[in-house]
């Protein structure tokens, strides 16, 4: 398993008027913490899709289980917990608050895509290689 670690503070323009994130803004956060998962392995989006290789979300599952509030400190853990052989990889997320309170929990699925033809691609190899060691343990 592959796990990262981020944290991103609440802006007050991501709260609704209750004060609370609001729900569509766990996307983003999401994204953060696959972006820098990805940074941490050596590589970034912009890298992949110079290699001709994009990542569209092609399905997310979320749950909610307390709020985040505007100025919270949220620590944002994203993990692969499978290292797949076709063209799909799963982020799992989970956000905490600063008392360590699970927040909020997600899958998110992203395919693999030739740039060009927009068909099904694999792992890219060199990510591949980076992602193997935490896998094969």
């Amino acid at each position: 398993m592959f796990t990262s670690i981020t944290q991103i503070r609440v802006r007050y323009g991501e709260t609704d008027q209750m004060g609370y994130l609001y729900y569509g803004n766990y996307a983003l956060y999401y994204e953060v913490g696959r972006a820098e998962a990805i940074r941490e392995l050596g590589f970034t989006y912009r890298q992949l899709e110079e290699q001709g290789i994009i990542m569209p979300v092609a399905e997310m599952n979320v749950k909610y289980l307390r709020p985040a509030f505007y100025d919270d400190l949220i620590t944002v853990k994203t993990s692969l917990r499978e290292l797949r052989a076709d063209h799909k990889i799963q982020f799992h997320s989970e956000l905490f608050n600063e008392k360590g309170e699970l927040l909020n929990v997600g899958v998110t699925t992203l395919v693999f895509l030739h740039t060009d033809t927009k068909q099904k691609s694999l792992l890219p190899l060199p990510l591949r290689e980076k992602l193997e060691p935490f896998f094969n343990k």
